[in-house]
Formats: C-alpha cells, sequence, structure tokens
C-alpha cells in the first residue's frame, strides 16, 4: 500500500474518535517513571492484546523491505537480511497501550534505533520522524523520542519471531511512550524538519503520548 494512501476508516476509528473527544479512560492523575512503574489509569495483563485498524499486512521476512530517507545524509533500503547485519541489541521494557493495558517484561530482539540513527547520519535540519506502515498507517515522533533509550526496530517477542498479528516481521517499540506510537509492519523512517501528525494524532490523540503525563488525547 502506497504512503500516502491511508486506512480507510472504521466503525474501531469512529469509536476511538469518540473517546478522544469525551476524554475516555482520563484520570487526571499524573506520576513519573522513576517512582511509578505503572502509569495512571493503566491495568496489567500477561496476554499481548492483539490491536489494529483491521487490515493484517502478509509480509515475509523474504519480501519485506524498509526505506530509510529523507533529511539523511546516507538514506538505505534495507532487507531482512540487511537488518539483522546491523548492531543487534535485545532490551527488556514494559508496554503501555492507549486503551489502558500495560505488559511488563517484554522480552525484544532487534536494532536499537539510535543505532539506525548512526547508520543513515540525520542532517542538522532533521527534527522528526514519520513512521509508515505496510497496511498505510503513520505516526509521529520527535527525532528525542524515536531515539531514546530502549527505543528499537523489533523482530523478535520472547525468543521468538514477532507473529504478524503483533507486526512481524519487523515493528517499532517506543516503550516510553503510549504503543500506538510504535508502528507495526514497519515499511519507512521520514526524517522531516517540521512535525507531521500520523493517523491516530489527525483524529484527536495527543501528538506525543507521554503515559505518565497521561497524554492519550490532544
Amino acid at each position: 500500500m502506497d504512503d500516502d494512501q491511508p486506512p480507510q476508516d472504521s466503525k474501531l476509528t469512529r469509536s476511538k474518535e469518540a473517546w478522544a473527544r469525551s476524554g475516555k479512560f482520563l484520570t487526571g492523575e499524573t506520576s513519573r517513571p522513576e517512582s511509578e512503574r505503572l502509569p495512571p489509569g493503566q491495568h496489567l495483563t500477561r496476554d499481548w492484546p492483539v490491536l489494529d485498524l483491521g487490515l493484517k499486512p502478509d509480509v515475509s521476512r523474504e519480501d519485506w523491505r524498509l526505506r530509510i530517507d529523507g533529511l539523511v545524509s546516507r538514506p538505505a533500503t534495507w532487507s531482512f537480511s540487511a537488518l539483522l547485519a546491523q548492531p543487534q541489541s535485545a532490551p527488556v521494557s514494559d508496554i503501555h497501550c492507549v486503551t489502558t493495558w500495560s505488559r511488563y517484561d517484554n522480552h525484544w530482539d532487534g536494532v536499537l534505533t539510535r543505532d539506525v540513527v548512526l547508520a543513515v547520519a540525520p542532517r542538522d535540519e532533521a527534527r522528526f520522524v514519520v513512521l509508515h506502515s505496510y497496511d498505510g498507517y503513520t505516526t509521529n515522533l520527535s527525532l528525542d523520542d524515536f531515539a531514546h533509550e530502549g527505543a528499537l526496530l523489533a523482530h523478535g517477542w520472547e525468543g521468538a519471531p514477532i507473529a504478524p498479528e503483533h507486526g512481524g516481521p519487523v515493528r517499532l517499540v517506543v516503550p516510553h511512550l503510549y504503543f500506538w506510537k510504535s508502528a507495526k509492519w514497519l515499511k519507512r523512517i521520514e526524517f522531516v524538519a517540521a512535525d507531521k501528525p500520523g493517523f491516530w494524532e489527525e483524529r484527536g490523540y495527543h501528538n506525543r503520548g507521554d503515559p505518565w503525563s497521561e497524554e492519550r488525547y490532544g
């Protein structure tokens, strides 16, 4: 699917837009990760719930390609084998979904986004990143959030390849923000000078999505 063809609105999309308008799940509380492990309004789960826009791209490791371009000195297109040729890391992190579930101690395998940044060398004017997915989904991050400690392009979870329903073969994981920022079925990383809201940000979700400040909606 082309980058400029976002997923069609659906009953799910309209429901979540209504959540944003009504402030669903907001508690008004704040906490900090330095002192609280579970952000306000969240509950723990041992499962990993499956959430998507109703489209589940079927992309094999052999066919998967990741384009990294925009304001970078060394644009690249990586195959899965090229991804594996990059420095590999295995961070452990908690994840927090805006729909109020959190899951502790996820074991990932992949390439840290800091190593992606080193590989492509963003130009001085690059300040933001737009993530594009194979289902047409997009989301935006500041360059600082994209390159945050523990963020990675993940191809493995709990010692196995990431399943297609969870965004495999490769997804973004940005554990310090709500999980809608961690784009599934990653297809393109675009470095840009000006911020560009993505699919949910245009539909009422917060532009950044810090769970500890409960930045669910804009």
